[in-house]
């Protein structure tokens, strides 16, 4: 079924580029009626594509609370949940210098703004992105939250992960009275990922609909027009993907070679949709079969959707210092390392906000004397980007929770990559992988 998925979602992408291609070419003649004609058609496509990342929505906060406060309980103290939060946030803060820098070398190397010598516009023009969904103050407060039913109503991942580690740590102190609940959300873990087998046989239609609706809309020019700025960026990604995989294989080895192969499921799911979030749950299997123990990675891929967004976080400084050499706007080095600071800080934890990335990027250009207005010549081909960085979020993770599980005693024994998923049905009824779990250790703190 995992091998029969991916060539399905593949086929859908391409169906996806022909129907939409064709229905731009058909209708589309240059005037508002035909434009509207196709806004409205893309808008009917678009209803699939909503449909599927609801579904994958609905099932993210029970899932992460799930298999977060599992795989705590069964780490045995807080002493190793303290060493692999520690490891996780080290790695993460490395990748995101990592794709930091990589993103602001090569816009200065490559240039993709220079020549197009764009008159700056008025200091009122607007991006009409909302900056209002990011501030320090409210993130920080923000972290915890005030109700756990809202936070889960709302999926608001980082929130989730607080209370999970409440949750997971009380369970490991109060010990063996605690193992029925253990026991319980076990099987919770196991009816989710059931769940996600279900929702998932419906993402090939999603990423159908989602590349119809935008190349009807849009039209294959649009990718003509910011060509080059499309090509650069999915380089620097290409190159920071080599980056990532050459580090894991330093400090994993030769096994590193089969990583991708675990994860393309996810990681074509990911750049169809182009949504990280909607690959979360097959990147938790497909990590799983690897030999990525759960208690690891169900701890660390979670945390990763809000510290280790890889991909978004290069799109941050290449986009912003594309903007910039678009209006001739000369920045010093000193400056742009000073821009790389403020990224990396203000870059946590949005992973919940609509267009994550343009918001951050909004907030960042004023502080730089820098025409926010400048965010609209990328807005076009936003979602083409946007399909690349989320695929490059998914190895980021997949990455960082392979490292982290090295780290922690190594990897288990892997499982064929074209198998079925573990918790995939068998007509038998769902097969609970519960063994991979340690057993808890009652009564350490």
């Amino acid at each position: 079924m995992a091998k029969r998925l991916t060539y399905y979602i593949l086929f859908g992408l391409v169906a996806g580029m022909a129907v939409g291609w064709i229905l731009n070419a058909s209708i589309d003649d240059g005037s508002a009626q035909s434009a509207a004609q196709l806004k409205d058609i893309a808008g009917y496509f678009s209803i699939v594509t909503s449909l599927f990342l609801r579904l994958i929505k609905m099932i993210i906060a029970p899932l992460v609370f799930s298999t977060l406060v599992v795989g705590i309980a069964h780490m045995g103290d807080t002493g190793a949940l303290g060493r692999v939060g520690l490891r996780s946030l080290g790695w993460f803060i490395c990748a995101s210098l990592l794709s930091l820098t990589l993103g602001m070398i090569l816009v200065n190397v490559l240039q993709p703004g220079v020549g197009l010598a764009l008159a700056i516009p008025p200091a009122t023009a607007s991006s009409g992105v909302d900056r209002a969904a990011f501030d320090l103050a409210k993130f920080i407060t923000h972290i915890v939250p005030d109700s756990m039913i809202s936070a889960m109503a709302s999926n608001e991942i980082l929130q989730i992960v607080v209370f999970s580690v409440f949750v997971g740590v009380a369970i490991t102190a109060v010990g063996e009275k605690a193992a029925p609940l253990v026991k319980a959300i076990e099987a919770l873990v196991a009816v989710m990922l059931q769940i996600t087998n279900y929702v998932m046989r419906f993402a090939p239609f999603a990423v159908f609909a989602a590349v119809t609706a935008t190349l009807a809309e849009r039209g294959p020019s649009i990718l003509g027009d910011l060509g080059y700025f499309m090509l650069t960026f999915y380089l620097g990604l290409a190159l920071l993907w080599l980056m990532l995989i050459g580090i894991a294989f330093l400090l994993i080895g030769p096994r590193t070679r089969l990583l991708v192969r675990y994860i393309r499921d996810p990681l074509i799911l990911a750049f169809s949709a182009a949504s990280s979030e909607a690959a979360y749950p097959r990147t938790l299997e497909a990590l799983d079969r690897f030999g990525v123990p759960p208690r690891i990675a169900s701890f660390v891929l979670p945390l990763g959707y809000s510290f280790n967004l890889d991909g978004s976080m290069m799109y941050m400084t290449f986009a912003s210092l594309f903007i910039a050499q678009a209006y001739g706007i000369d920045m010093p080095i000193g400056q742009q390392i000073a821009m790389l600071l403020v990224l990396m800080v203000t870059s946590k934890g949005i992973a919940g906000v609509p267009r994550a990335s343009l918001v951050v990027i909004a907030g960042t250009l004023s502080m730089f004397k820098i025409p926010e207005a400048g965010i609209l010549l990328i807005l076009a081909v936003d979602h083409f980007l946007d399909m690349g960085r989320s695929a490059t979020n998914v190895i980021g993770n997949a990455v960082a929770a392979t490292v982290v599980a090295k780290w922690e005693g190594g990897l288990d024994e892997r499982e064929p990559a074209d198998r079925d998923p573990p918790h995939a049905p068998t007509g038998h009824g769902p097969k609970v992988n519960v063994d991979s779990y340690e057993k808890i250790k009652p009564g350490q703190a």
